[in-house]
C-alpha cells in the first residue's frame, strides 16, 4: 500500500483564524504555516485559484515547512475555463486586455497573453517544485465543461505543460461521471496517466459527481467537500460548512485504505473549511487510518 498523506485545503481561512484553532500566541503568517506543518504533512493551497502566487511568497511557503511536507496548488481560475477578474491577471498583462469586462476567459484572450499566464503562473511554482515538496496542480474544471474530444484534448494539453509536475482534474459536470461515460472518462485518464480527482459532496445537483474511489495515476487525490444543505449558496462558508461524523469517517477509512493500495502517493484533503471543521476532521481521519 502507497502512502497516505492527509490535510486540508487551506490553512488561512478568515473563520479558521477566529476559530481558536491556532493558539493566542500563533500570530504571524509564518507561525501559523509551521503550526499547521507540524501537525499534517498536507495542505491545498486555494488562493492560487483567485489570484496567481508570487514566486516570493511561494519560496516563503517552501522556507517555512519542513522538509517531505507537501502542496497541492489549485490552478488559476483562468487556466481552468473559469471566470477570471481582470485585476486578478498580471498588471501589464491586464493592461493589454483592458478593464472593461467585469470577467474574461481564456477564450478571450491572445494567445501571446495565455502564454505569458502560463509561462509565468508554472514558474512560480518552482521554488516547491526544486524543494520536492509540490504534489500536484489541481485542476478544477466548471459545470460547463462536458465530457467532449477538446475538453479531453485541453486536459492532455494541461498535463504537458506542467510537466514534470503531476497535475489531478476534478470535474464538476456530470458526464464525466455519468453511468454511461465513467468507465471512458476513467480509462481516458489512465491512458494519459492523469490523476482523477475523487468526491465526497452533495449529491442531487447539476454538479454532483458520485463518490467513485479511482487511481488513474501514481498520485490518488480524494477531495471531502462536506454535505452541506445549502449546497446552492454564493456563501462559500454555507456551501462548506459541514463537520463529518467521527462515524461518517470511520466508514471512509478502509475505502482510502484500498484507493492506496492502487497508488504510489494518496492524497486526502478536507475542503470543509468553515471554522476549523477541516482541521478536526483531518485530524480524525489521520488517527483512524493509522489505527487500521
Amino acid at each position: 500500500m502507497g502512502s497516505i498523506l492527509v490535510g486540508t485545503a487551506s490553512w488561512t481561512d478568515k473563520t479558521l483564524l477566529e476559530s481558536g484553532w491556532y493558539p493566542r500566541d500563533v500570530t504571524s503568517a509564518q507561525e501559523r504555516l509551521g503550526y499547521y506543518a507540524g501537525r499534517f504533512p498536507l495542505v491545498e493551497v486555494d488562493s492560487s485559484y483567485y489570484s496567481p502566487p508570487a514566486q516570493n511568497t511561494v519560496s516563503l511557503w517552501r522556507d517555512r515547512t519542513p522538509a517531505g511536507f507537501t502542496f497541492d496548488v489549485k490552478a488559476f481560475s483562468l487556466l481552468t475555463h473559469h471566470p477570471t477578474r481582470p485585476g486578478a491577471l498580471y498588471k501589464d498583462l491586464r493592461e493589454r486586455i483592458g478593464a472593461e469586462k467585469k470577467n474574461v476567459y481564456l477564450r478571450d484572450l491572445d494567445r501571446d497573453v495565455v502564454e505569458q499566464v502560463w509561462e509565468r503562473f508554472l514558474a512560480a511554482l518552482a521554488p516547491l517544485h526544486e524543494a520536492g515538496k509540490l504534489g500536484a496542480v489541481l485542476f478544477q474544471f466548471p459545470q460547463w465543461f462536458p465530457i467532449a474530444r477538446h475538453n479531453k484534448q485541453y486536459i492532455v494539453e494541461c498535463k504537458e505543460r506542467c510537466a514534470p509536475v503531476p497535475i489531478s482534474v476534478e470535474f464538476r459536470n456530470h458526464t464525466w461521471m455519468s453511468e454511461d461515460n465513467q468507465a471512458e472518462t476513467l480509462g481516458f485518464l489512465r491512458k494519459h496517466e492523469v490523476p482523477y480527482v475523487s468526491v465526497d459532496m452533495p449529491q442531487g445537483y447539476p454538479t454532483s459527481i458520485p463518490p467513485v474511489l479511482a487511481a488513474t495515476g501514481g498520485l490518488a487525490v480524494v477531495r471531502f467537500h462536506g454535505h452541506s444543505d445549502k449546497w446552492t449558496s454564493k456563501d462559500v462558508h454555507e456551501r462548506f460548512g459541514y463537520l463529518y461524523g467521527e462515524d461518517e469517517l470511520r466508514e471512509w477509512a478502509p475505502r482510502l485504505r484500498r484507493l492506496a493500495e492502487d497508488a504510489a502517493t494518496t492524497h486526502v484533503l478536507m475542503n470543509n473549511c468553515y471554522r476549523d471543521h477541516a482541521q478536526v476532521n483531518a485530524a480524525q481521519l489521520a488517527r483512524l487510518l493509522a489505527q487500521g
